[in-house]
């Protein structure tokens, strides 16, 4: 039988849903704002949008693959101290959807769902080391090493966006300073930007300066190799530290690739003389805008396709 997968992408201004079917398709999608201080709401909104995208596909569910964003315990299927969800810290919303549905259910942090999409379907496949790095508002990501998610002490979920770059760099919320993401993140690369522009207009955005580099602008170009430098001093010690077959790089900033890749691999190459870096592929996430909610559905295919197959009950 076709397992679908009703998935479930929670992030702190929205929630998607949608069902995906045993290939890492999307069948049918919908989205609401989140409710970050009622999670009563949240979840009756996230189960009738459940029921109506199952409808949509005219298909019943057969699990539910949860990601979402900070801190989550997958294996107690609950949220932990979320910043942007205070009302949402604690519930376990596993095991609420899977009493509702009568299905196995389950929950990652959404950088690992991630990882785990391009690891199954995406740029990933046949991958057995792969580090997914998403860069955008911040920086965060997945560790897959054998086949296997990466889970450190207590089943934590790695912070690759924290680690220390440069100490006498900016001021994170982490609470260090010159962490990867306070100096690579898309709001670091503004920042750097603003600092140095004569313009008043403080409206300026990670895609405009990019825009801008293509076109010549010199100030662009130099937050470009700003940017690009400390994206590869990153990934340089990711390399160094895991020597994966593939890193896959998504998010916003990376839209922008072609600008960053060059000067991202020569510093690569500057500091990784003692491991074979030039076998560590970096590629793409190739899911495109889609990639969180199937990333969602494969956490279930993870956790549960190989040993548990469900029978399938439809929508209550």
């Amino acid at each position: 039988m076709n397992f679908m997968i009703g998935a479930v992408d929670i992030g702190g201004t929205k929630i998607a849903v949608g069902i995906v079917d045993e290939s890492g398709k999307l069948l049918s999608r919908r989205e609401a704002p989140t409710d970050p201080d009622h999670y009563a709401a949240g979840i009756e909104q996230i189960a009738s949008m459940l029921r109506k995208v199952a409808s949509d596909a005219a298909t019943a569910i057969s699990g539910i693959g949860i990601g979402s964003t900070g801190p989550v315990d997958p294996m107690r299927g609950e949220f932990g101290y979320v910043d942007f969800l205070p009302g949402w810290r604690g519930k376990r919303i596993v095991d609420d959807l899977a009493k509702t549905f009568n299905v196995s259910v389950a929950l990652e942090n959404d950088g690992d769902a991630a990882a785990l999409a391009e690891a199954g379907w995406g740029a990933g496949r046949n991958r057995s080391r792969l580090i997914y790095v998403t860069v955008g508002t911040g920086i965060g990501g997945g560790i897959i090493l054998d086949g296997e998610l990466y889970r450190g002490v207590d089943g934590a979920h790695p912070e690759i966006g924290h680690q220390v770059i440069d100490p006498a760099g900016p001021e994170c919320t982490c609470g260090f300073h010159g962490c990867w993401e306070s100096l690579a993140a898309g709001p670091a690369m503004v920042a750097w930007y603003k600092s140095r522009s004569s313009s008043t207009d403080g409206g300026i955005a990670g895609k405009q300066i990019c825009e801008l580099a293509q076109q010549g602008d010199a100030l662009a170009l130099q937050a470009v190799e700003h940017e690009a430098l400390y994206l590869g001093l990153g990934l340089a010690n990711l390399i160094n530290l895991f020597t994966p077959d593939a890193i896959v790089l998504s998010g916003s900033v990376m839209k922008s690739a072609g600008l960053f890749l060059d000067r991202i691999r020569e510093v690569i190459r500057s500091g990784c003389r003692f491991v074979p870096a030039e076998k560590t592929e970096l590629s793409l996430a190739s899911l495109g805008d889609d990639a969180n909610l199937i990333g969602a559905a494969r956490v279930w295919h993870y956790r549960f396709g190989s040993v548990q197959k469900n029978s399938g009950i439809g929508i209550p």
